[in-house]
């Protein structure tokens, strides 16, 4: 009998579980493609324990989406206010549809990430970044078959994961207006404050970098996460907390800070990526990665590897 939840170990969660749906979106080939992008691009020469890649972080930031989503979105947790001002909230199908989008939006929203991931972004050619490519991938032929079957519109699912900021010019200009409760789920996951790929990738890289200064009490904080009305210096709800979680993000905050003074500023770190973007400025043809979809689908911290290594024995 064919199973139709299915589930991973994972070291942060402990267990991801996911649909049979969500399996086919896992193992088409842009997402299995992040089996081979290191998360910290070269760190691991510095902390051997970081040699994690983008495909297990974006399982995790999927596995927080839909865990905030839940909390966000519960009848207890909703003030009326805001039940009144965000209809999709009153609707069973709309809760169920947006659900299944923020998963996505969680689980895709690295898809465009270049080998060694941030280190190479300024190789692209002039204008494109990672969430360009992310975009196009997201609105390919090949992920939009899997879209039709979850009936999901991938243009929903590409707002929401790279945000209203980010969007402007990646798709059609009526596809990319944000409506409020839009901008409220993408805040999930690249927010600022409290967006779910900064909570997984700090948990997740101190944890494998074998230091202590990435961790903070995330259940309370996402158990305390609601949604929060209009104030002074907002006219749309916002993605907030309560009293009882502000200890909590007081220590996001310095686990973000800590993180970046002790392992991704490390001054020998930082040197790795400067010398791998010299050989590949010098290697690649007119010194940038190619932006051609088949091209990126091909091009993976393996080739690079490999490229560093036939060079390094002819020296």
């Amino acid at each position: 009998m064919a199973k139709h939840t299915h589930e991973v170990r994972d070291p942060i969660h402990v267990f991801i579980q996911y649909n049979s749906y969500e399996r086919s979106v896992i193992d088409s080939r842009p997402f299995q493609r992040l089996r081979h992008i290191h998360q910290l691009g070269m760190t691991y020469l510095l902390y051997p324990g970081a040699t994690h890649r983008r495909f297990e972080h974006s399982l995790g930031v999927m596995e927080f989406a839909g865990r905030v989503y839940d909390v966000i979105t519960h009848p207890d947790n909703v003030l009326p206010e805001i039940k009144e001002s965000l209809t999709e909230l009153s609707d069973e199908h709309d809760r169920a549809y947006w659900r299944k989008a923020i998963r996505m939006a969680g689980l895709c929203h690295d898809l465009g990430h270049l080998p060694f991931s941030h280190m190479a972004e300024e190789l692209l050619p002039e204008g494109q970044s990672h969430e360009h490519l992310t975009v196009r991938l997201i609105l390919s032929d090949e992920m939009k078959s899997i879209w039709r079957k979850m009936k999901i519109s991938p243009e929903d699912i590409a707002k929401l994961a790279v945000g209203p900021r980010k969007i402007k010019g990646l798709i059609k200009d009526t596809d990319a207006t944000f409506s409020t409760w839009e901008a409220l789920l993408s805040d999930i996951i690249i927010g600022d404050s409290f967006g779910v790929d900064r909570i997984d990738y700090l948990l997740r890289d101190s944890h494998h970098a074998g230091v202590m200064y990435g961790k903070f009490d995330h259940y309370r904080l996402i158990d305390t996460l609601r949604i929060l009305p209009k104030d002074k210096e907002s006219n749309e709800p916002t993605l907030g907390i309560e009293d009882g979680g502000i200890h909590s993000a007081e220590a996001l905050l310095l686990a973000r800070y800590f993180m970046f003074t002790q392992v991704y500023l490390h001054p020998v770190r930082r040197i790795y990526d400067i010398h791998l973007k010299d050989f590949l400025a010098n290697h690649l043809p007119g010194s940038k990665f190619s932006a051609d979809l088949a091209t990126f689908l091909n091009t993976t911290d393996n080739n690079i590897i490999n490229e560093l290594v036939t060079v390094g024995a002819k020296c």
